[in-house]
């Protein structure tokens, strides 16, 4: 198949292109590079050194023979030349990774919420119209996330995206519907992916896109099969408040002798995916395409659930780091319970990569390997989500630091 991954630089976009390059399939990738332009504006660098996307590209042809191509757009702000693209190239398939993916970041101020929606929303947008002006039939295979759902308790498992209702009509009788699981987002960056379940819903309805929705947990990890073969192929790690995912920052912060950053009580219950199955649930999603019948397919995409302290205990207990614990810089509960179904993806082949003292040591080594290139200044986590907090850390910075070591 001709794919394009849109946003094939980041995360989770460069380990996919390489898995579906190493496949077969030809992979194009679509990205404005505005994940390393705010790397510059933070003041922070991957904690793995990365090379530009066009020698990235080069190691992989030189090393396997396959080429991925490189092609500079900005999504939400190009529409003319994405549009002018897909007229010209027409993938089979379209993976849309272009957003802005941290809920600390789009939280930092009104300038960042502004730009996380605007980029989100208007790259979003722009695809979908795109794609019905071109009468392109594609499979659009889009990464979401599990935060659209939040996280309070009702006590129930969460679906895989819809959920049937009861409706009470006039005449006193029930009748049965299916809607979108009711979202609860908990940042604007989660709100962004809220509403782009809004836009597919409508151009399934209304066009009858062939649309995927991949609801996905926490990543963590770094390494997949194909990042492994040249040190110049490796994933970005990112350690700081940010845009390091919790369990990553953990092990490295365990690898620098740095305490383990717990917010609040730790009570948090959050979803977990290994990047390694992260792409491999793509592929999965890749070739089972939903035939045009006005709806949106989702999966819940991850592997097993965890609770923050409960994480930070672990790693402490296999590394000797000491926790810390601080103000939680976040409105959310202090305490929730986390039940996912993930049926798809198991029923389809899929078989978890859980949390292991071997995978995590690796990452470990990782992180002391790369331990130079560490901004320590840079590890906590200072976006806040309300006013009062973000008040407190620009005039007491230390308030929401290292205090309380255990």
């Amino acid at each position: 198949m001709k794919i394009a991954v849109l946003g094939g630089d980041g995360f989770v976009g460069w380990p996919t292109s390489l898995h579906l390059s190493d496949a077969g399939h030809e992979v194009h990738i679509l990205d404005n590079l505005s994940r390393r332009w705010i790397d510059t504006e933070l003041g922070v660098q991957s904690l793995t050194p990365m090379d530009s996307i066009q020698e990235r590209t080069r190691i992989w042809h030189a090393e396997t023979g396959r080429r991925i191509h490189f092609h500079l757009i900005d999504l939400a702000k190009d529409y003319e030349l994405l549009k002018g693209w897909l007229a010209a190239n027409r993938p089979d398939a379209i993976i849309h990774f272009a957003e802005q993916r941290a809920a600390p970041y789009s939280m930092k101020s009104d300038r960042h919420k502004n730009y996380t929606v605007n980029n989100n929303v208007n790259a979003t947008h722009n695809l979908l119209n795109a794609m019905v002006e071109l009468d392109l039939d594609a499979h659009l295979i889009h990464l979401g996330t599990m935060g659209v759902y939040g996280y309070s308790t009702v006590g129930a498992a969460i679906p895989e995206g819809y959920l049937p209702v009861g409706i009470e009509t006039m005449d006193g009788r029930t009748v049965s519907q299916e809607i979108l699981y009711p979202s609860n987002p908990g940042s604007i960056y989660h709100m962004t992916k809220c509403l782009d379940q809004q836009l597919f819903a409508f151009y399934a309805k209304n066009d009858g896109l062939r649309i995927t929705d991949l609801h996905q947990g926490i990543v963590w990890g770094t390494h997949t099969e194909q990042t492994r073969r040249h040190e110049q192929l490796i994933n970005r790690f990112d350690y700081d408040g940010d845009y390091g995912t919790v369990l990553n920052r953990f092990l490295i912060q365990s690898a620098i002798g740095y305490p383990l950053t717990v917010h609040g009580t730790g009570g948090q219950t959050r979803a977990f995916i290994h990047i390694q199955d992260s792409v491999r649930c793509i592929e999965i999603a890749l070739n089972t395409p939903p035939a045009r019948n006005n709806r949106v397919e989702i999966f819940n995409q991850m592997t097993e659930t965890h609770r923050v302290r409960d994480l930070a205990e672990m790693i402490s207990k296999m590394s000797g780091a000491q926790i810390a614990w601080l103000p939680n810089p976040r409105k959310e509960a202090p305490e929730n319970d986390l039940v996912v179904k993930n049926d798809k993806f198991l029923s389809l082949g899929l078989q978890p990569t859980t949390l292991g003292e071997g995978l995590l040591a690796e990452i470990v080594d990782v992180a002391k390997k790369y331990a130079y290139r560490v901004d320590r200044s840079r590890v906590p986590a200072v976006s806040a989500w309300t006013r009062d907090i973000a008040a407190k850390v620009e005039h007491d910075p230390e308030g929401m630091r290292l205090k309380s070591v255990s």
